[in-house]
């Protein structure tokens, strides 16, 4: 590579996450010069535990972190700390800003920034969200199995969040708030023997650390143990939008679309993890991560390739 290009990165990754972080281990042992860009906000950070993730279950999420952000740096690759406030196309790639003004570029960018949880404005869910109120029953249902469990109707998964939950325990009520629920509905959750709660809800009853019931605007209070909801989903995506790329509706939220390798719309750029992927747990996000990894370094070798076809080209003897 040129001299003047020596202060560009193969790759810049904006997320050190699950996915992030993944593709960037895969990228320093492939001998690319990688930089993850981490604001320091993961989505998990509120749980106890990651969960289902092979050998590493029950893990802090910010251990999972701390230990696969060594990892990169043990091979050579580099964390920024740092907000990323404007990404913009180049000559050689890309350029990504910072927020206290520092500038990388890369010739490749991943977008790793996962999502955000808009949460029902419920008084109580905020307050114990990650704790006494969950959301996905692979992350959390063996924790919470045979306790009684509440499922608010706050999003058009929460039927279904109710028939996944029953699986872990037989103590599952629904809770229908102003959700009109179908016929269909109505009878599956009768089937599984789930009972249906109407009426409007006021507020999660809190003790301590805990829930211990919801309550419903007539005042009555009916007992949970743990309360469930559905929240949208949304990509982190808005600082992308001046290279093209924007965020795509979904019924859960909006999410950035990509192929199956993870490489999106705009040339040059991929998106791995729940960015792309809205039900991706830890696991998931971070197989993406490396799957993307993979394709981004095959990208770049074709790259370097062709131009190395073409300099020895360029300088034959005619």
């Amino acid at each position: 590579m040129a001299e003047q290009d020596a202060a560009v990165r193969d790759v810049v990754i904006v997320g050190g996450g699950a996915a992030g972080l993944s593709a960037a281990l895969t990228l320093a042992r492939a001998r690319r010069r990688v930089s993850v860009v981490d604001a320091g906000e993961p989505r998990n950070a509120p749980a106890d535990g990651v969960h289902g993730l092979l050998a590493l279950d029950g893990l802090s999420p910010l251990e999972l972190v701390k230990r696969g952000r060594d990892e990169v740096l043990g091979y050579g690759g580099k964390s920024v700390a740092g907000e990323v406030t404007d990404v913009s196309c180049a000559s050689y790639g890309f350029t990504v800003v910072l927020r206290g003004g520092e500038v990388l570029r890369g010739r490749r960018l991943l977008i790793a920034t996962g999502l955000v949880d808009e949460l029902p404005d419920i008084p109580g869910v905020r307050e114990q969200w990650g704790h006494g109120v969950l959301h996905c029953p692979y992350c959390h249902g063996w924790e919470v199995r045979n306790q009684w469990i509440g499922v608010l109707a706050t999003g058009p998964m929460s039927v279904h969040q109710a028939l996944m939950f029953r699986q872990w325990s037989p103590h599952v009520g629904f809770f229908a708030g102003d959700q009109a629920l179908t016929p269909e509905e109505r009878a599956r959750l009768r089937a599984l023997d789930i009972p249906i709660i109407e009426g409007p809800i006021s507020r999660l009853e809190v003790d301590g650390d805990r829930v211990t019931g919801v309550r419903l605007d007539d005042g009555q209070v009916i007992e949970v143990d743990v309360a469930v909801v559905s929240p949208r989903m949304i990509a982190r995506a808005d600082v992308f939008a001046g290279i093209g790329i924007e965020s795509t509706p979904h019924p859960a939220g909006s999410f950035i679309e990509a192929d199956a390798t993870g490489r999106t719309s705009v040339p040059g750029v991929w998106v791995a993890g729940n960015a792309s992927d809205l039900s991706a747990q830890v696991s998931a996000a971070a197989a993406e991560g490396a799957r993307a990894a993979q394709h981004i370094n095959a990208d770049l070798v074709m790259e370097d390739a062709d131009r190395a076809v073409a300099a020895l080209t360029k300088e034959a003897p005619r």
